[in-house]
C-alpha cells in the first residue's frame, strides 16, 4: 500500500519496518502504544508529563537529503504526529545476540545503572547527542541529559560514560553511517504523504490553505503543534479533548525566513530550530535559551506554540515582548499582524477571532543602540519554572535612553509590560541611579501574586533586582565589552 493510498492509517518506520496504524484514539501516545500494542516495554513511564525523561525515545525525519534524528518525550507526544518518522527505541540499538551499542556498554562499563528504571532514558538521549556529536565537552553531555533524572547514581558515572563512548562507531549497528544509510533514508522516503492524513478525531494539513480550510470547517477543533502542553491535558487532566488539527506537516508553517521585518519563525518550528536562528542574531538571548526547558521537550515543543499558550509564566515571552515581536494570524483567507504585548488580553484570553490562528512569529532584529537581556529566576538552573523571567530591551543613542522596553512574566496574570518603569526611564542618561528610580516604579505597574513559587514581595524585590543588574551589566563600559564578546567565535 503506498503512503497516498490510504489517508486513514498512520504509517512510521521501526527497526526498517514499515509500520501501520489505524483504528486507535488519536490521543495515543507513543509511549503507550509501545508498551501496550508493541510489547516495547524498555521506554518507561516515569512521570508521565515530560519531566524525567525515562519515557525516551528517538524519532528521524527526513531533513536536507538525509535523517535527522532527535530525542523526544514519548509519554507526551501522540502517535499520529510521527506519521512519516523513524521511531527508535532501546530495543533498537542492539539485537539479542548482537554486542550492545558503544553508548548501551559504556553505561555498563562505568557502572552508571543502579536500579535500571531511568537508564534506557538516558541510553536513549546519550544514544541521539553520540549520532550528531561523536566527542561532546561535559558541557554538553550535561546539557543533553538536563531533561533525565536518576534517584539512584549520582549523575557523576552517567556523565563519565558519555565521555567514555569511542568517538567512532562506525562498525556498529546503529552507526552515524547506518543511521543515514541509503536503504533508511529509501524507506523514510516511501512512507512520505502527498495528501493528508485524516484518521477519526485528527487531521493533518500539508498546506497553509488546506489548515485555513480545516480551521474553518471546525472552529471548536484543537490546534496541535509540539503537544507537549496539550499531552498534559490527556495524560495528568484526563480530558476528552475533541478533534485535533496537527500543524506539524504544514510546510509553510516550518519554515525560517529573514528579510527587513526580522526573523519570521513557522508555527511549526520547534525550539530546536528556532533558539539557535534567534541567539544568532541576538547573542542576549543565548543563556534563556540554554535554561529554557530540555532538549526533549524542545526538540517538540513549538515558539508560536509556547507564545500561543500565553502562560504567565512562559518564558519565551517577556524577551519577545520586549523586542517588539509580532504575531502572524490568519482566518480564512485573511491574514493580520498583532504586536506580541497586544495579543495577550487577559489570564488565557488571547487577541484570536473565532476561527483564526497563528502562522507566524516575527522578532525583529536589532536597531543601533540596543541593549537587550533576559533573566531567568527559578530554584533549579535546569527543567524549572520561572518564579520571575525578564525581557530588556533599552536603546541608548549619545549616553541618553531614547526607548526602552521592559517585560515580565510571573509578575501578573499575563506576560506584560512595565510602561511606569519604562516612562521613568526614557529620555533619562544611563545611569544606576535613574534605573533604581525604574526599578521603585515597578511597584506601579505589578502587583503580584503569592505562590508555591514566590511571594509578592519577593517578586517585586527580585524584578527590581534584575533591572538594577541589567543597568550595571550594561553601562556604556560593559556594553562595549559585551559587543566586542558577542563578535568572537562562540
Amino acid at each position: 500500500m503506498s503512503a497516498a493510498a490510504d489517508s486513514r492509517t498512520l504509517q512510521f518506520l521501526l527497526d526498517g519496518e514499515v509500520v501501520r496504524v489505524a483504528d486507535l484514539p488519536p490521543t495515543t501516545t507513543v509511549l503507550e502504544w509501545l508498551r501496550e500494542h508493541r510489547g516495547r516495554c524498555g521506554t518507561k513511564e516515569g512521570c508521565n508529563e515530560g519531566d524525567c525523561g525515562a519515557c525516551t525515545v528517538v524519532i528521524g525525519e527526513l531533513r536536507d537529503g538525509g535523517i535527522r534524528h532527535r530525542a523526544i518525550n514519548s509519554c507526551i507526544r501522540l502517535l499520529p504526529t510521527i506519521d512519516g518518522l523513524e521511531l527508535v527505541t532501546v530495543e533498537s540499538l542492539a539485537a539479542a545476540d548482537q554486542p550492545l551499542h558503544p553508548v548501551q556498554q559504556a553505561m555498563v562499563d562505568c557502572h552508571a545503572s543502579q536500579c535500571g528504571f531511568c537508564t534506557p532514558g538516558f541510553v536513549m538521549s546519550l544514544f541521539a547527542l553520540n549520532l550528531e556529536n561523536p566527542a561532546p565537552t561535559r558541557d554538553q553531555v550535561v546539557d543533553a541529559l538536563s531533561g533525565n533524572l536518576c534517584r539512584c547514581t549520582g549523575y557523576r558515572p552517567i556523565i563519565d560514560a558519555a565521555l567514555a563512548v569511542p568517538p567512532s562507531t562506525e562498525t556498529t549497528r546503529w552507526s552515524r553511517r547506518d543511521a543515514q544509510s541509503a536503504a533508511r533514508v529509501a524507506a523514510l522516503q516511501s512512507i512520505q504523504r502527498s495528501t493528508a492524513l485524516a484518521v477519526p478525531g485528527f487531521t493533518a494539513p500539508r498546506t497553509l490553505d488546506e489548515l485555513a480550510e480545516a480551521r474553518a470547517a471546525q472552529p471548536d477543533a484543537t490546534l496541535l503543534a509540539g503537544g507537549t502542553d496539550i499531552g498534559l491535558w490527556i495524560t495528568q487532566q484526563l480530558r476528552e479533548l475533541p478533534s485535533l488539527i496537527y500543524l506539524g506537516n504544514v510546510a509553510e508553517l516550518q519554515a525560517i525566513r529573514q528579510d527587513d521585518a526580522g526573523i519570521t519563525v513557522g508555527a511549526a518550528v520547534t525550539f530546536s530550530d528556532a533558539w539557535p536562528v534567534l541567539v544568532a542574531a541576538h547573542p542576549a538571548l543565548d543563556d534563556l535559551a540554554r535554561r529554557f526547558a530540555s532538549p526533549l521537550v524542545n526538540n517538540s515543543a513549538t515558539l508560536c506554540g509556547n507564545l500561543g499558550n500565553g502562560s504567565p509564566i512562559g518564558d519565551s515571552m517577556p524577551a519577545l515582548i520586549a523586542l517588539g515581536a509580532r504575531m502572524n494570524l490568519r482566518c480564512g483567507p485573511s491574514s493580520r499582524s498583532v504586536p506580541l504585548d497586544a495579543f495577550y488580553l487577559g489570564y488565557q484570553r488571547k487577541d484570536l477571532a473565532a476561527g483564526e490562528f497563528i502562522v507566524s512569529v516575527t522578532v525583529p532584529h536589532a536597531r543601533p543602540g540596543l541593549r537587550l537581556a533576559s533573566y531567568k529566576l527559578s530554584k533549579r538552573v535546569d527543567q524549572d519554572i520561572s518564579a520571575v523571567c525578564a525581557g530588556f530591551a533599552v536603546t541608548v543613542i549619545d549616553g541618553v535612553i531614547v526607548d526602552a522596553r521592559l517585560a515580565f512574566g510571573g509578575m501578573a496574570a499575563i506576560p506584560a509590560r512595565a510602561p511606569q518603569a519604562e516612562a521613568a526611564l526614557i529620555g533619562q542618561p544611563w545611569s544606576h541611579a535613574v534605573f533604581d528610580d525604574a526599578a521603585e516604579a515597578l511597584r506601579q505597574d505589578f502587583q503580584p501574586l503569592s505562590d508555591l513559587r514566590a511571594t509578592r514581595d519577593y517578586r517585586l524585590i527580585a524584578a527590581g533586582n534584575l533591572l538594577r543588574r541589567f543597568a550595571r551589566e550594561h553601562d556604556s563600559a560593559s556594553a562595549a565589552s559585551l559587543r566586542v564578546s558577542a563578535l568572537q567565535p562562540r
